[in-house]
């Protein structure tokens, strides 16, 4: 396992983290959720961004994140400490844990003053109830108003932003992203890898009835695959398939070392349903070496979706 500070930060977090918000508590048993658990800290992972899951192993050997969630008709808004207290004291009772290491504020919530929002996160890591803070999902504007308000009012500014990151959604993290984190430091943890399973070829021929597309409340995958852009992008998956075949390694694998390869990428977060799964995806620490520039340079011209930097367009 490689391990890499997160952002600018002085948290060191395993490359290849354990994520959970699918499988964990709906679509896999809580005895293959402690197996996935245990072959993940075996394996040398040390981060995991949890659901209600619990690991074995000493507290400070291992790096646990959690979201608040916000902006439904029953939340309040994030911004509101007590709301804020309530759902982390939540987390860590299920989690039986007496902190966590990052808090992820999940969406910004335009309706609060972005110094609300970040009074509240500076908040809870005073409390000791996390050390630090990232965002999730928010555009890089806005991570650049809550660095701005921090720094302004003497507050504690998130150090990493959890964005989706795979072959066919490039912009944000390898555009406007690294250009953060040479300016203040926020580093990326990335999330979907695989395309919710797109880019491993299972969609190849139709919906297969055990797959995430098939799953209640995941109409929106099964009409993403089978529309014209799907349709064209499995295609491309094809053509990289081959590629990774005659690199000796699985789609799977070669889509993970890619996102791997990517400036500011501190952490890619694994998302499997049995331990197989785990295994293979792990063994994409093995081809690392094998994104050299004339790999990424071929991917690139079967992808035809290479972003460009400000630099290269004013260029």
């Amino acid at each position: 396992m490689k391990y890499r500070n997160l952002g600018k930060s002085g948290l060191r977090v395993s490359c290849l983290g354990l994520g959970t918000w699918v499988t964990f508590g709906s679509q896999i048993s809580d005895e293959m959720a402690e197996n996935l658990m245990t072959i993940a800290y075996e394996s040398g992972v040390n981060l995991f961004d949890t659901a209600e899951v619990y690991a074995s192993g000493r507290r400070s050997s291992f790096v646990i994140t959690t979201k608040i969630y916000w902006g439904g008709q029953m939340l309040h808004s994030v911004s509101d400490p007590h709301y804020l207290f309530a759902g982390l004291r939540g987390s860590l009772s299920r989690l039986q844990l007496d902190y966590v290491d990052i808090v992820f504020a999940n969406r910004n919530d335009v309706n609060s003053p972005m110094e609300e929002i970040v009074r509240a996160m500076t908040f809870v890591i005073n409390q000791g109830m996390a050390m630090y803070w990232g965002t999730s999902r928010w555009s890089a504007m806005e991570i650049m108003e809550a660095y701005s308000v921090a720094r302004q009012f003497n507050l504690i500014p998130p150090v990493c932003e959890q964005a989706e990151y795979h072959y066919f959604q490039r912009d944000k993290v390898e555009v406007q992203l690294p250009e953060l984190y040479h300016k203040i430091g926020v580093g990326a943890m990335t999330w979907s890898p695989l395309a919710c399973g797109l880019i491993t070829g299972k969609y190849s021929d139709g919906v297969p009835e055990s797959s995430r597309a098939a799953m209640k409340g995941y109409q929106w995958l099964k009409e993403r695959v089978s529309s014209e852009e799907g349709r064209r992008q499995l295609a491309k998956i094809k053509e990289l398939h081959l590629l990774a075949d005659r690199l000796g390694c699985t789609a799977a694998q070669l889509a993970i070392a890619w996102c791997l390869r990517s400036e500011g990428v501190s952490s890619v977060l694994l998302g499997v349903s049995n331990t197989d799964q785990l295994i293979e995806n792990l063994g994409a620490l093995q081809i690392l070496s094998q994104m050299t520039p004339q790999t990424i340079t071929e991917i690139d011209a079967l992808l035809g979706n290479k972003p460009h930097s400000k630099k290269e367009s004013r260029a």
